[in-house]
């Protein structure tokens, strides 16, 4: 068992769509349902992690992302539980929801620095975010350690040229259907767009099976995403 096992967390990326029922509720009906929302999150915000995104608009298939963190997985459960049952959680389906947890990356030894244990979700004030899962092929598992770390020493190198976007890197191995689930911090889309066009030049593209579907998040409180559900 890691010793570090006790301080590591679930982390779960849950995306909502919007029923068609939303839009026959009454002004009232709809602020009932947002503070049906915040008494559940109020009542789990206290011991782990929850932050609404919007992604209305720069999807079709999804509406809303709530990002959660937790250490023990029947909190991440129960609260997408209350969630789903409140009066809000009634109007939204659930179109996506990616499972992780947070772990120390072999590969940040020589890079490390202060804050970069990643085994907490400490999200920035950076008001963009963008999420996808993550696949690699069998072979690079397959290829020897100090291949894999001069590879990813590439990859590192060209993310210290961004440092206004920030990697939160968790893992799902035996808990989801893809290795990973990125999520990048930005404070400007285009400073993400620039990063990833540059990675796709990297060695390490090489071994990347899947990295969709990829959403754009938009950081906002849980009454203004709900405005935006129109």
């Amino acid at each position: 068992m890691s010793q570090d096992l006790e301080q590591r967390e679930y982390v779960r990326f849950a995306f909502y769509k919007r029923l068609p029922t939303w839009a026959a509720l009454g002004e009232e009906s709809r602020l009932e349902a947002l503070q049906s929302a915040e008494t559940v999150v109020a009542r789990y915000g206290e011991g782990m992690m929850i932050r609404p995104y919007s992604t209305v608009g720069l999807r079709a298939d999804t509406d809303v992302l709530l990002w959660t963190a937790a250490s023990g997985l029947s909190d991440i459960q129960a609260f997408a539980r209350d969630f789903e049952r409140s009066a809000l959680g009634r109007h939204l389906q659930i179109s996506h929801s990616f499972l992780a947890m947070t772990k120390r990356s072999t590969y940040l030894q020589q890079h490390r620095h202060a804050g970069q244990e990643r085994l907490h979700i400490r999200p920035s004030q950076a008001p963009y975010l963008f999420v996808y899962p993550f696949v690699k092929t069998r072979q690079w598992y397959l290829l020897p350690k100090e291949e894999r770390q001069r590879v990813m020493d590439e990859h590192i190198a060209v993310g210290h040229k961004y440092p206004g976007v920030k990697i939160n890197t968790t893992y799902s191995f035996g808990l989801d259907d893809q290795d990973f689930v990125v999520a990048f911090e930005a404070s400007e889309p285009a400073d993400f767009l620039d990063l990833v066009m540059e990675l796709r030049e990297t060695e390490g593209s090489l071994f990347t099976v899947r990295d969709t579907p990829i959403f754009s998040c938009v950081g906002k409180t849980l009454p203004e995403v709900v405005a935006d559900l129109g």
